[in-house]
């Protein structure tokens, strides 16, 4: 895991406006960056003392952080407070009480950890839940998108 605890840290590794990590990364301080992030692990990012990230692009397999606000989001798991990004494509994606994209979100599954929450937004796109079915031993019964379903005729 690629741990940075410092802004200078981090601003040494950008290279060409893109940070690349080819690992896990933490941020153990506040940073503000003017650049792509390309991660080939998890970011954590619950220890970052602002509580934000902002990026053009953030390429990642899981995303753990209270505030995102990016551009392109590629993720396999997001699990944040807010998301507010241009486009989202995502594995399973848990929000606090807030998911808008100006484009679209391609996902497993969408779900808010609050009570009181509003449903993804796409304001010039679409939501699409991509279909991760698994057969059945019961033909009445499709399992789709970690949820079980009984089909009705």
């Amino acid at each position: 895991m690629k741990v940075y605890k410092s802004q200078s840290e981090v601003e040494k590794d950008i290279k060409d406006n893109v940070l690349v990590v080819d690992e896990d990364v933490k941020f153990e301080c506040s940073i503000s960056i003017e650049a792509s992030l390309k991660i080939a692990g998890n970011i954590n990012a619950l220890d970052i003392d602002a509580w934000d990230i902002n990026a053009w692009d953030i390429n990642a397999r899981d995303i753990n952080a209270l505030d995102i606000d990016a551009g392109d989001i590629n993720a396999g798991n997001i699990n944040a407070w807010n998301i507010n990004a241009r486009d989202i494509n995502a594995g399973d994606i848990l929000y606090y009480a807030f998911c808008c994209v100006y484009n679209s979100i391609k996902c497993l599954s969408t779900k808010a950890k609050r009570k009181v929450h509003q449903e993804p937004i796409c304001l010039d796109g679409e939501l699409e839940i991509k279909k991760n079915t698994k057969e059945s031993k019961n033909p009445t019964t499709i399992e789709i998108d970690r949820a079980t379903y009984k089909l009705v005729e």
